[in-house]
């Protein structure tokens, strides 16, 4: 039995699965609202309590760059020891990785049903690329090597963002002025969308109706609800910062397939793609993604697809520690 999670800002997503040959199958799984607890240990408390079971290996995707097996989140207030984990479930090791990493192994146990193609390319042996916004903004990838896929981590979600337009440049400034640095983050995750949604309306690039301005007061989670009214068509302003965010969401996409030289193919994924896919499909992403000059015959020629499993963390964490043990 293996114990795998997927560890985010908002969420814990754990699970227990069973080796099946070369594959895992999943026997059991929670999700949880970080917030709620105070250690990631409370939560695999919690979950062990009403799933019982003998765990013989456990491994873990945590949004933050992994050190020695330790890691603290990025956006989450837990500091994680693989070591003290290991005592905990009675194990001689447990593996931290970074999420890009559980979830490029993920990407890679893929079914072709559960990869939405987005560009069909040209694809060839050679590095892949994977880019996940959620909570925050994730980025990894792939070096082929010998025959085979290798993830690796970056934190390439906190380079700096490069505005891509006239609007990019006053939205720079914009956030410049709020936060000082600005990082790709601040634009390309959950509550970037929100950042460019407040860009539009404080710059008066958009009205924002008084009905819209209480919704959001009220609301527990601010940019699902500006892309849950973009992608209705119900708020001009919500379309508009929904557009925004695709293209820059492509822009950083194609960024990632540049520096890894991802002839084999890139990956989009994460919480928001799969909620947003027809955007994804009908808005600037891809035509940002190929924006390159001199490189654009280069990633236009490279498959992009959105991986459609919510649970591709869980499993390449699974995957991970079937290969460690």
């Amino acid at each position: 039995m293996i114990l795998a999670g997927d560890i985010g800002g908002t969420n814990a997503r754990l699970a227990l699965f069973e080796r099946n040959g070369n594959d895992v199958a999943m026997r059991a799984h929670q999700d949880y609202r970080t917030r709620d607890f105070g250690s990631l240990d409370d939560v695999i408390r919690g979950f062990l309590t009403n799933n019982p079971g003998t765990v013989e290996a456990a491994c873990f995707g945590v949004a933050g760059p992994v050190l020695q097996n330790k890691v603290t989140a990025t956006n989450l207030a837990w500091a994680i020891d693989g070591a003290v984990l290991a005592k905990s479930l009675a194990l001689k090791e447990t593996l931290l990785l970074n999420d890009l990493v559980a979830y490029a192994y993920g990407a890679l146990a893929m079914k072709p049903e559960e990869l939405v193609i987005l560009q069909a390319g040209k694809p060839a042996e050679g590095n892949r690329a994977l880019i996940a916004a959620g909570t925050g903004l994730g980025e990894g990838g792939l070096l082929w090597h010998k025959g085979a896929h290798l993830p690796v981590p970056t934190e390439g979600g906190h380079s700096d963002f490069a505005p891509i337009d006239d609007l990019g440049v006053d939205l720079y400034r914009y956030l410049r002025a709020k936060f000082g640095r600005v990082s790709c983050e601040r634009v390309v995750c959950g509550q970037g969308l929100r950042n460019i949604y407040e860009f539009l309306r404080d710059t008066k690039r958009a009205e924002e109706p008084p009905a819209l301005a209480e919704e959001l007061k009220s609301a527990k989670d601010v940019p699902a609800l500006i892309s849950q009214h973009g992608m209705a068509g119900k708020y001009t302003i919500c379309e508009q910062a929904l557009d925004v965010f695709c293209t820059y969401y492509g822009a950083e996409a194609g960024n990632i397939a540049l520096k890894f030289v991802a002839i084999g193919g890139v990956y989009v994924g994460g919480g928001i793609a799969v909620k947003i896919l027809p955007k994804l499909k009908t808005s600037g992403f891809i035509k940002a993604f190929n924006d390159k000059g001199r490189m654009g015959p280069l990633v236009n020629a490279m498959t992009v697809t959105v991986i459609n499993n919510e649970h591709a963390g869980l499993i390449g964490a699974a995957k991970a520690a079937t290969s460690s043990g």
